[in-house]
């Protein structure tokens, strides 16, 4: 299944795509998607004829996020062998763990804010992976039937004040619409193996990022069971997975995003992202 949300702000309809890539309307079996309502949303949906559900045109449509708001945005850093080294660091020994501000958190395709306080912004297409049940101590064997489904995110960095403000990363990882989200959640079923997706980033037509998450140290069932040691992943709850090499700081010189630019992203399977940089 893929789920998506498609109005404006506070105006998001939750719809289920058919096998044609109709967008069905599912306001009728759940209020939205939400924490509230994912851990029944699945069996609610495959209970029902899509066909006799109302369709919702997707021309000219705000997609907005998947899930209306997680209560939690976890992220794994430096997960991609390549990556790491690309950043010269060692390969962790275990995932590294850090947060981003729930307000990062917006449609695929919403602006990236730029403040001018800002002078070294960066890219990272990521895995997302959407918690689907309360997770709480589970074995790597049961984390995947924990898992709702993935979807796209642009892990959007500024880089100094990441690495150069006392270096504690979630300080550049945790402005306003620095993690769009979407286009879909495609549940683990129609993905099938997540350890083997292409994935993809452009910044004005010119290709940065070209990997694969067969690439990934930790997979998402290794780091869904490692989270659950420490905390209690929520229904809605996204993790960022990490990014493959070829982000802005990893350039020589290094590039960076500016207002005007535009930057193209996509996971085989998962759909596609488009977002302008605009002055706060």
């Amino acid at each position: 299944m893929k789920f998506m949300r498609l109005g404006d702000p506070g105006k998001e309809t939750p719809c289920v795509l058919d096998q044609d890539g109709v967008a069905r309307d599912i306001s009728g079996l759940v209020s939205d998607i939400s924490p509230e309502t994912i851990s029944g949303l699945a069996e609610a949906v495959s209970r029902s004829d899509l066909s006799a559900l109302p369709s919702v045109g997707q021309d000219g449509v705000r997609i907005a996020a998947p899930v209306s708001q997680p209560r939690n945005i976890y992220c794994i850093g430096l997960n991609y062998s390549d990556h790491a080294r690309e950043a010269g660091m060692d390969i962790p020994e275990e995932p590294i763990l850090f947060n981003k501000a729930s307000g990062t958190y917006c449609g695929p395709n919403d602006p990236i804010l730029y403040s001018p306080k800002m002078t070294k912004l960066d890219w990272e297409v990521e895995l997302g992976i959407v918690i689907g049940c309360p997770t709480l101590n589970v074995s790597k064997a049961e984390a995947l039937e924990c898992i709702l489904g993935y979807t796209l995110v642009n892990d959007v960095s500024e880089r100094s004040w990441q690495l150069e403000r006392g270096g504690q990363w979630a300080k550049g990882k945790s402005f306003p619409n620095f993690c769009p989200t979407g286009p879909w959640i495609v549940t683990g079923d129609e993905v099938g193996d997540a350890r083997e997706l292409p994935m993809w980033l452009d910044v004005n037509g010119t290709r940065m990022q070209t990997g694969n998450t067969a690439t990934m140290i930790f997979d998402p069932a290794t780091i869904v069971s490692y989270l659950s040691d420490f905390l209690r992943l929520e229904p809605g709850d996204l993790i960022c997975t990490g990014t493959p090499p070829g982000v802005g700081a990893g350039m020589k010189p290094p590039v960076w995003l500016k207002v005007g630019d535009t930057v193209s992203l996509g996971i085989e399977g998962l759909g596609s992202q488009q977002q302008s940089v605009e002055e706060l």
